[in-house]
C-alpha cells in the first residue's frame, strides 16, 4: 500500500467561466492519465441529448475512459421544450451515478462536467456538490466544470481555472463548428 502523503493525494479541479475550453480541459486531463493506464468517468449533467465529438470519441472501446452522457440537454435555452422535472430527474441519476464514482478505487479521475451549470440551474444543490468533495476516496481527483462555480465550491478546490471569453466567432454570426465547439 502507498505510503499516505501531499503526492498521493486527490485534488479537488474546478474548470468554470464564461469562455470555451472547460470541457475539452478536462477531457483532455482523463486523455493524459490514460496514456498512464489511470482510468477516469466522465459524468455529463447538462450534454445528455446532443451528439458531441467528445461523447462519439469517447463512447468507442476504451479501458480508461468511461462517458455517461446522463443529462437531457441544456436547460431553458437553446430550443429546450423538455419539462423542468425531466432535467431534475436526470440530474438526480447523474448525482447518484457520482456518489458512485467518488467512492469507487477503479477510478483515478473523476469529471462531473457541466455540474456547474446544474447547480446554477437548480437541479442539484451546493451542498449536494460539497458532499460529493467531502465523501470522495482521498486518492481519487474530482474535476468539476461548467460556468457559474459556486464561491463555497472555489474555496473547497485545490485548484480553479477560470476560462475567460475575449473574443468569439459567435458575435460575428458564425455558428458552432463541429470537432470544434460540440
Amino acid at each position: 500500500m502507498p505510503r499516505k502523503s501531499k503526492n498521493n493525494q486527490g485534488l479537488v479541479i474546478v474548470y468554470t467561466g464564461s469562455g470555451k475550453g472547460k470541457t475539452t480541459a478536462a477531457i483532455g486531463m482523463a486523455v493524459r492519465a490514460a496514456g498512464y493506464n489511470q482510468k477516469s468517468i466522465i459524468i455529463q449533467f447538462i450534454k445528455g441529448t446532443w451528439k458531441t465529438g467528445e461523447t462519439q470519441s469517447l463512447k468507442k472501446p476504451s479501458s480508461q475512459i468511461e462517458i455517461i452522457s446522463a443529462g437531457q440537454g441544456f436547460v431553458k435555452i437553446l430550443n429546450d421544450h423538455k419539462p423542468f422535472s425531466e432535467h431534475l430527474q436526470a440530474a438526480q441519476a447523474a448525482l447518484k451515478l457520482a456518489r458512485q464514482a467518488v467512492r469507487s478505487p477503479k477510478y483515478h479521475i473523476v469529471i462531473l462536467d457541466e455540474i456547474n451549470y446544474a447547480v446554477k440551474g437548480g437541479l442539484i444543490s451546493v451542498k449536494d456538490v460539497l458532499d460529493l468533495i467531502k465523501r470522495k476516496l482521498p486518492s481519487t481527483h474530482l474535476v468539476l466544470t461548467g460556468n457559474y462555480a459556486s464561491p463555497r465550491i472555489i474555496q473547497k478546490a485545490d485548484l480553479v481555472t477560470e476560462m475567460k471569453e475575449i473574443k468569439h466567432p459567435f458575435h460575428k454570426g458564425i455558428k458552432a463548428k463541429k470537432g470544434i465547439d460540440y
